[in-house]
């Protein structure tokens, strides 16, 4: 079963799988700050405030992080209502820290789990350092996001966790898109939780918010897989749930 999440594992995940990148910038900000008193003056005030800004950034965006996957009901999956007995299924990008809690909320269901990441394609040492500490959950499907290895209609539900933001390609994803509706039956809801490219992010992550698609191409997305948008809800201002309609197209 899958590690069970503890009041700080959001950030303290954060830090531990992207250490790499924390160890770089405090080195550059303790060695700029070494060496602040040997620039010229006019020099010296503009590296300061690019320091104060730097240093600003990084830990407003642990604290944003704290709020959002620590301190808000983000993991409690509100949006998400599904009935007992139906058949759902749960995709990843090769992290998946919802399938057990997906189980715990509505025990009754009837989970399949899935999980797109490709080694050859993902090749990020931070996802590497995720799968070793959250290894796949017992029975997870290996997929293609070109073409789902499951019948027309298979699933009454679909959740997408954080984890559909990773198909960069436009068209990989709408094609990954309408194989979710074909594999949902008809009328079935899709769960699609993500960041989005916009100003709370931008303001949170500062160039970071480039990760995120806007709500724009969402749409765009959704609607060119032949999804019917029901309605969209927010988990604090940086996270969006849109609830989709599937129509068992299969394009």
């Amino acid at each position: 079963m899958a590690k069970k999440r503890g009041p700080f594992d959001g950030v303290l995940n954060i830090v531990r799988f992207n250490w790499h990148f924390y160890l770089v910038a405090f080195i550059i900000l303790l060695g700029a700050g070494l060496t602040l008193k040997q620039l010229p003056e006019g020099l010296r005030f503009l590296v300061f405030l690019v320091l104060i800004f730097t240093a600003a950034s990084l830990l407003i965006s642990l604290l944003t992080s704290f709020y959002v996957y620590d301190l808000s009901n983000l993991y409690q999956l509100p949006w998400i209502s599904l009935d007992s007995r139906q058949k759902v299924l749960n995709v990843n990008a090769g992290f998946d820290e919802t399938s057990s809690i997906l189980l715990s909320k509505f025990p009754d269901i009837k989970l399949t789990v899935a999980d797109f990441y490709n080694p050859q394609l993902h090749t990020e040492v931070s996802i590497k350092r995720a799968r070793s500490a959250y290894p796949p959950f017992p029975g997870t499907h290996p997929i293609n996001t070109n073409k789902l290895t499951f019948p027309d209609g298979e699933f009454d539900a679909s959740t997408l966790i954080l984890s559909a933001h990773e198909i960069r390609e436009h068209h990989e994803r709408i094609q990954f898109f309408k194989e979710i509706n074909r594999v949902t039956k008809p009328g079935g809801r899709i769960y699609v939780i993500e960041h989005l490219r916009d100003w709370p992010n931008f303001l949170a992550y500062t160039i970071g918010f480039f990760h995120f698609h806007s709500k724009k191409t969402w749409i765009n997305t959704f609607e060119s897989a032949g999804l019917k948008i029901i309605e969209e809800k927010k988990t604090t201002p940086f996270i969006s749930t849109f609830i989709l309609s599937a129509n068992g197209n299969t394009f």
